[in-house]
């Protein structure tokens, strides 16, 4: 939704508006996204008449009122005017460096591993997975996928599940184990006592 310039312009506090148009509200009031820059919160989302977007409503937007005007007439829809404010960094980034792991965590994590593994139509999936990522850093998804027969979009999709819990992170091309997904796969590995 945001271009680089613009997330750091809104993580700088100089940008608190956006304007989009949409056939239905895409984000809702109070909700968030994940963005490189960090979390961005929409503090609202109202469909407004485009003629009433005042210099100062384009100005709060990083652009002036033409530029607006024809970012806004691209595409047909309802306008809707945004509110944002910058709430901070991805939390996922602080839980992936966080591997200092008391045993009590340890077993939390590896028990929703599992009942993630028990709600999988396919079977077992996320050591597998950890281990796959392990041994293939910065592989692209679709080939990791295809090695073990998974399609790209469900490999990714569950990749981005083991990601929320701080265990991958995302490079430039494919991903890799982050800090706590060491510990984590360390731990899984071990024998039962």
């Amino acid at each position: 939704m945001f271009s680089n310039v613009d997330l750091d312009r809104i993580v700088a506090g100089e940008v608190d508006l956006a304007f989009r148009v949409w056939r239905r509200p895409m984000h809702v009031d109070g909700g968030r996204q994940r963005t490189r820059a960090g979390v961005i919160g929409f503090t609202s989302v109202e469909p407004i008449d485009a003629r009433e977007i005042t210099e100062q409503d384009a100005a709060r937007a990083g652009r002036t009122r033409l530029e607006l005007e024809r970012f806004l007439a691209r595409k047909e829809g309802t306008v809707y005017r945004i509110g944002l404010e910058f709430l901070g960094a991805d939390e996922r980034v602080t839980l992936r460096e966080h591997d200092a792991l008391a045993p009590e965590e340890l077993g939390s994590i590896a028990e929703h591993l599992v009942a993630m593994d028990r709600r999988s139509t396919r079977g077992p999936w996320t050591r597998s997975f950890l281990e796959l990522i392990e041994a293939r850093p910065a592989e692209l998804a679709e080939t990791i996928g295809a090695s073990i027969g998974w399609e790209r979009a469900p490999f990714k999709a569950n990749v981005r599940r083991l990601k929320e819990l701080g265990l991958t992170e995302s490079l430039p091309t494919g991903y890799r184990l982050s800090p706590r997904g060491v510990v984590v796969l360390t731990h899984l590995r071990r024998p039962a006592n």
